[in-house]
């Protein structure tokens, strides 16, 4: 009975985990790191550390999915592990960076990747607009239909993305590329802001977690999603921008937001970078749209605990007004930003978000001992997932101070909020 209503299997976890995963950060995040690390081989370095500080993090939140299989994210874990309003900030960092800003730099992608493609009278805003509306009408009908329309885009997003890594690999001129900087030369400030930037192409490897308690069999079947989708997502990303980093010059993708159709262009001519605009477009839109399934779930668990508007909890599985909020929270966002801006604020957000939710683990595990939260690795994988989390925050802080002053003031604006919500809370209750 209880399975018959979680109605989200492990293969849709999956897939709905590398649909939040694979966005625009892949798209575009290599170029800006080029620029800053001058030598690909250290940009895909800055991606496998971030890669493997994902899947740190996927197996710490698996631990915790099994002690508490519940929906909400970071704001279930952190609200039943430290303390309420640690769980709050979570949920209230979720609102603007977890999904909001996220949802809008997908969006702004797919306008910068449909630039071409678009009437010169009409505002590109329009595009991501339209993408973020239609991923809003999807998802504020039925549960079952939104999930089986982006199974399907997903797995022809990702069969796409693998045909290109192939073909691209095949093509790119052998023993043209020399490496032109020795990792001496390598700084260590600058390769911890790319990794940053690239965090946020990972950021989306806990996104099953925001809907356990609709996952079947949640206490073994989050972990695996968890697990499978960032393993799968981090060689994808590795193969993919070896690709984008070797098919074209340096000086032709440095610095560039769309680096996928100029590699493309590079490789095939028009041809192929009208191809890649079009695998881009279905990836962007699958980011958006998961997003847009999971985020109002966090409302919804927030308003149910009495600390968002009622209005938000779920209708028949359906958080349909916390779903029209975030759709049109997120178009506010995208009118008014911009993209690097963007990554920046988002990666260093959620760092703090994540570490504090894996911080949560470890105070979990001591007050309930290794019987009741069994944890991979304990305590290397969580501690350096921690270390290594907190160290780039802190080089954010450093390089980037105006993005990470913005990420602290964001945070902190959520205190009064949470003691008003909870004033309110106490009043109705008497």
């Amino acid at each position: 009975m209880e399975n018959r209503r979680r109605k989200i299997s492990f293969a849709s976890a999956v897939l709905l985990t590398v649909a939040n995963m694979i966005g625009v950060g892949v798209f575009t995040t290599s170029g800006f790191a080029l620029a800053d690390l001058g030598e690909p081989t250290f940009v895909l370095l800055a991606w496998l550390i971030g890669g493997l500080l994902a899947l740190c993090g996927a197996l710490s939140y698996g631990a915790l999915a099994r002690r508490i299989p519940e929906s909400g994210g970071e704001y279930t874990f952190l609200s039943l592990t430290v303390h309420p309003v640690a769980g709050f900030l979570a949920g209230w960092i979720s609102l603007f960076v977890g999904f909001t800003a996220p949802i809008a730099a997908a969006a702004q992608g797919l306008q910068a990747y449909l630039a071409v493609w678009v009437d010169a009278k009409l505002s590109s805003e329009w595009v991501g607009t339209s993408a973020i509306l239609a991923a809003g009408l999807v998802h504020g009908v039925k549960l079952r239909t939104g999930v089986g329309i982006q199974n399907v885009i997903v797995v022809l997003k990702i069969g796409l993305i693998i045909a290109f890594i192939l073909a691209g690999a095949a093509l790119i001129p052998a023993n043209e590329y020399t490496v032109q900087r020795p990792l001496g030369d390598l700084d260590m400030l600058s390769l911890g802001i790319a990794v940053i930037w690239i965090s946020f192409s990972y950021s989306g490897w806990n996104a099953a977690v925001y809907l356990g308690s609709e996952i079947r069999d949640p206490e073994y079947n989050l972990r695996r999603a968890l697990v499978v989708a960032t393993a799968t997502v981090t060689l994808l990303y590795l193969a993919l921008n070896a690709v984008f980093l070797y098919a074209a010059p340096i000086e032709a993708v440095m610095g560039k937001a769309e680096i996928g159709v100029v590699a493309a262009e590079a490789l095939g001519g028009d041809g192929w970078r009208n191809a890649m605009s079009v695998l881009v477009c279905l990836a962007l839109f699958t980011s958006i749209s998961s997003m847009v399934m999971t985020g109002p779930r966090v409302y919804a668990r927030m308003a149910e605990d009495g600390l968002f508007p009622g209005a938000f909890t779920s209708n028949n599985g359906v958080p349909r007004n916390a779903v029209i909020f975030q759709a049109a929270f997120a178009v506010l966002v995208l009118w008014l930003s911009d993209l690097k801006e963007l990554l920046s604020y988002i990666g260093f957000t959620l760092s703090l978000s994540a570490a504090a939710t894996v911080g949560g683990l470890i105070v979990l595990r001591h007050r309930e001992g290794p019987q009741r939260v069994p944890v991979p690795g304990y305590p290397w994988i969580p501690g350096l997932f921690l270390f290594c989390t907190l160290a780039v925050a802190f080089a954010a802080i450093i390089r980037q101070p105006v993005e990470s002053a913005v990420g602290l003031m964001t945070i902190a604006t959520g205190l009064p909020v949470y003691w008003l919500m909870k004033r309110i809370r106490a009043k109705g209750t008497r």
